[in-house]
């Protein structure tokens, strides 16, 4: 039965394509198909649409045509894009450049054509960090500019990639920037406290310069050089005495050099005395009634074994550190004693007044005519550091002299009161020797 049926259905195919293969081409198609057993048993045929070739073609080389200009305009556009990258890293690589030489190098120089002198000061980097942070907010408004040419583009999207890279790319410069921004405000506040160190030692040297020199084109007066005087204290009493114009510092350590000549006795008085607001006897050498000459810190005492009352001129120093307390104790260059726990730990006050011939019971003032000091003084230095052996002993037998770095012995430095005290011309050096 099977067989039957399968033979009708291919008799009716190939009588169809007989029937089909001897009438004229009309340009049609027809296809045969299977069909049910209880479908119709005839060759049904379905026909295919006329296809108009001329306006299928035309249709599709429009949309390749869109398609290229769309390739190309977008090609165009990430031709532009690389442009503009390529002209940032460049304008960011000139600034890295002049940031570079505008570094302040480990030498103390800043750029290879600058020269810094004394009285100059190097420039302050502001002007490059600001420079750097306007050229990195240029470089984010052109990154803005970007992205919204993006968003003007029609009918294309973007590159993710090319986005990706500027946006690396600018983070890693900010970083740089950032990091350059650092360095530059770390160098500027160090090279801010080292100018200012400078600045003030400089100017503590020019004004002890000055001083020096005009005392030098005054010519001191009548006397030969301006440390060439001496103060004459001839009567024990309370009015007459000689005050240093000039106040110490906070001291830890201090060495107290003159040149000194008595015959009082008994005791040569109070040469010096050194009172602050509080504490009248915070440095005072005195020698009254049978008694050593004493040195007096704090109120605290240490007998010194200096003998001065011959008449003759004498050379004495006297250095105290407030470490242990220690002192020592010269005459005419040589170390006589020595010793600690004198005020051990104290730092000498700031502030207060120096009188030379008195003792003050307050400070400036009040003093007693049994503790005034009669004879000659001369050259009254102080500095805050203890000196060398070597350098007492050139000063005491006259090689060399040299002025205290915290008190100077000048005539605009000794103001003298009281009538029948004076200063006038000191003898020479050599003259004032023990042995002369």
């Amino acid at each position: 039965m099977f067989s039957l049926l399968y033979g009708l259905i291919c008799f009716c195919a190939l009588g169809c394509s007989q029937q089909a293969s001897g009438q004229p081409d009309d340009g049609k198609r027809y296809i045969c198909r299977a069909v049910p057993i209880t479908g119709d048993a005839s060759c049904p045929v379905t026909l295919l649409p006329e296809l108009n070739t001329g306006s299928q073609e035309e249709e599709l080389r429009n949309t390749v045509m869109q398609l290229r200009e769309t390739i190309l305009q977008q090609k165009e556009n990430i031709s532009k894009q690389q442009g503009t990258i390529n002209e940032l890293t460049t304008k960011l690589s000139l600034c890295a450049s002049a940031t570079d030489d505008r570094r302040y190098d480990k030498t103390g120089s800043w750029g290879k054509d600058k020269q810094n002198t004394m009285g100059d000061v190097p420039r302050d980097p502001n002007d490059t960090i600001d420079s750097l942070r306007k050229t990195m907010q240029g470089l984010k408004d052109r990154l803005e500019n970007l992205e919204q040419m993006r968003a003007n583009v029609s009918g294309a999207s973007f590159p993710s990639e090319l986005r990706d890279l500027l946006q690396r790319r600018l983070s890693q410069l900010e970083k740089q920037l950032l990091k350059k921004v650092n360095n530059l405000e770390e160098q500027k506040s160090m090279l801010s406290n080292a100018t200012a160190a400078y600045r003030l030692k400089t100017e503590s040297t020019l004004n002890a310069l000055v001083e020096r020199i005009s005392e030098l084109e005054k010519g001191g007066g009548d006397y030969k050089s301006p440390e060439q005087f001496k103060l004459s204290l001839p009567q024990r009493t309370n009015y007459l005495y000689g005050r240093i114009t000039k106040s110490l510092p906070e001291m830890y350590a201090f060495t107290l050099c003159m040149w000194i000549k008595s015959s009082a006795s008994p005791g040569i008085g109070t040469p010096f005395s050194y009172g602050v607001p509080g504490q009248a006897n915070e440095i005072v050498l005195i020698e009254w009634g049978n008694n050593p000459i004493e040195l007096l810190i704090n109120d605290k005492v240490a007998q010194l074994p200096l003998d001065v009352r011959d008449g003759r001129w004498h050379h004495i120093c006297m250095s105290w550190t407030t470490r242990d307390g220690q002192w020592d104790a010269y005459q005419d260059g040589e170390k006589l004693g020595s010793g600690d726990n004198l005020a051990a730990w104290h730092p000498i006050k700031p502030g207060g007044v120096i009188i030379l011939g008195q003792e003050q019971d307050v400070v400036g003032g009040r003093f007693d005519a049994g503790q005034a000091f009669v004879g000659e003084l001369s050259q009254v230095n102080i500095w805050d550091r203890v000196l060398k052996p070597v350098e007492i002993q050139s000063m005491a037998n006259c090689s060399s002299y040299f002025p205290g770095n915290v008190i100077s012995w000048l005539p605009s430095n000794v103001e003298v009161f009281g009538r029948g005290a004076f200063k006038r011309p000191l003898e020479m050096c050599q003259e004032r020797l023990p042995n002369a």
